[in-house]
C-alpha cells in the first residue's frame, strides 16, 4: 500500500449487540460544567517528564479536520487517531462521524504534520446487528516500543485490529461491544463477532464499552478498554483489561479496573479513558485521558513495571488551550509514535466556535516545533 492507493472496500460485522439507550450522550457529559478544583495524582511532580514520557510542545493547528461535505463519512467530525508506520509513510486511522454514526477512515503522511485523506476503510453495514450504525477501528497490533515509528505486527500473516461498535444511531448510543478484525492490506477488514460485551462484565463496565487497545507481550495478548457504569447521567468511566493466548477465549482481569477514577477534584475524577499502552525501556506507559468535575478533558499518563498495575503520574501530558485555541474545550484521546528522535503525541482537539463544537486531530511532541 502506498500513499496514492485509495481504499476500495470496507469490512462487515457479524453477531449482535445489546444494551439500553443512554439518556445523555458522552459528548454532552464531557461538556458538563460542575465546578471543582484539581488534585495531583500519585507520582510526584516531574517523575514522568524526567523519564521521557512528556510531549509538552503543541503544534497549535489541526492536522486533520472534518470534511463538512454533505454525504461524506467524515462530514461532522474526526476523532480517535491511531498512528503507525508502514513502508516509507506514516498512516493514521481515525474515527469519523457523519451525523448518523461512526465509520473509520485512513490518512497518510511523510512528516506527521501534513496528512492526506485516503478514504473510508471500514463502513457501517445495514445488514449487521453489530455495525448497522457504527464501526470504529481503534487500534492495530503494533510494535510495543514507545520511542519507535509504530511498525505493525502480523498474526498468521494478517494485520490484527480491534474495533468497537454502538448498537443505535446517533453519537455513542447504547452499550458498545468490542471485537477483533483482520486484514491483508489495511484497506479491507473482516470483522469477527464481538469478544467483549458490557453485560458480561462487572458493575463498573456494564453501561457500555469504549475504545480498545491491544498489546502482545510474550505469548499473551492484553486487550485494554475503558467502560462506564450504568448511571444514566453522571456515570464514571474507568479502564480495565482482558487477556488471551489464542485470541479466541478472553478472560477479564479480576483486578480491573486497573486505572480507576481519582478523588473529587482530580483530573480524572469522572473519566479515566481511552488507553494507549506502549513500552519505554523496562517501564510500561499507559497514556489516557481524564475528565474532571468541571468537564475538562486532557491527556494524562500512568506507568508501571508490568501491564496490570500502572501508577498515575502527576503531570498533565496535554492540557487544554486558552480561549480561541483549537483545543480550548478538550485535549484528549492519545496516540504516540516517534520520528527522527522526537516523540509525537496525537490527540483529539475540541473547541467551540459560534456555539458549535469543532472536533479535529492535532499533535504535540517532545521538542518544540
Amino acid at each position: 500500500m502506498s500513499g496514492q492507493e485509495v481504499p476500495r472496500a470496507c469490512g462487515t460485522g457479524r453477531g449482535s449487540a445489546a444494551g439500553p439507550r443512554s439518556e445523555i450522550t458522552r459528548r454532552q457529559w464531557l461538556g458538563a460544567s460542575l465546578g471543582a478544583g484539581v488534585a495531583t495524582l500519585a507520582k510526584p511532580a516531574g517523575a514522568c517528564v524526567a523519564t521521557g514520557l512528556a510531549t509538552p510542545h503543541k503544534f497549535g493547528s489541526l492536522v486533520l479536520s472534518a470534511s463538512g461535505t454533505e454525504g461524506e463519512f467524515d462530514r461532522v467530525s474526526v476523532d480517535c487517531p491511531f498512528v503507525f508506520h508502514r513502508g516509507d509513510l506514516f498512516f493514521m486511522t481515525y474515527v469519523a462521524f457523519d451525523g448518523v454514526g461512526y465509520q473509520t477512515g485512513l490518512a497518510a503522511s511523510r512528516d506527521l504534520l501534513h496528512w492526506e485523506k485516503l478514504g473510508c476503510i471500514l463502513r457501517r453495514d445495514p445488514a449487521s446487528a453489530v455495525t448497522k450504525y457504527n464501526v470504529a477501528l481503534n487500534w492495530i497490533l503494533r510494535e510495543n516500543n514507545l520511542h519507535s515509528a509504530g511498525e505493525l505486527r502480523k498474526v498468521d500473516g494478517l494485520y490484527l485490529g480491534v474495533y468497537h461498535a454502538y448498537p443505535n444511531a446517533g453519537y455513542e448510543q447504547g452499550a458498545a461491544v468490542i471485537g477483533l478484525c483482520r486484514s491483508r492490506d489495511l484497506l479491507q477488514w473482516d470483522l469477527e463477532a464481538p469478544c467483549l460485551r458490557a453485560e458480561e462484565g462487572s458493575e463498573w463496565e456494564r453501561g457500555g464499552l469504549y475504545k480498545p487497545c491491544i498489546v502482545k507481550e510474550g505469548s499473551t495478548y492484553y486487550l485494554f478498554y475503558n467502560a462506564k457504569n450504568q448511571a444514566a447521567r453522571s456515570w464514571h468511566e474507568q479502564t480495565g483489561v482482558a487477556t488471551s493466548t489464542d485470541l479466541k477465549t478472553w478472560k477479564r482481569f479480576a483486578g480491573s479496573p486497573i486505572l480507576r477514577n481519582g478523588p473529587a477534584g482530580a483530573p480524572d475524577s469522572r473519566f479515566a479513558s481511552d488507553p494507549c499502552v506502549l513500552k519505554h525501556g523496562k517501564v510500561w506507559a499507559l497514556y489516557y485521558f481524564g475528565l474532571d468535575d468541571r468537564g475538562v478533558a486532557r491527556d494524562l499518563v500512568a506507568s508501571g513495571e508490568d501491564l496490570l498495575h500502572p501508577v498515575k503520574c502527576s503531570e498533565v501530558m496535554i492540557d487544554v488551550g486558552p480561549p480561541g485555541s483549537i483545543d480550548s474545550a478538550y485535549a484528549h484521546k492519545p496516540s504516540l509514535v516517534a520520528y527522527q528522535g522526537d516523540l509525537y503525541h496525537f490527540y483529539c482537539a475540541v473547541s467551540r466556535q459560534d456555539g458549535k463544537e469543532v472536533r479535529g486531530i492535532s499533535v504535540a511532541r517532545s521538542r518544540a516545533f
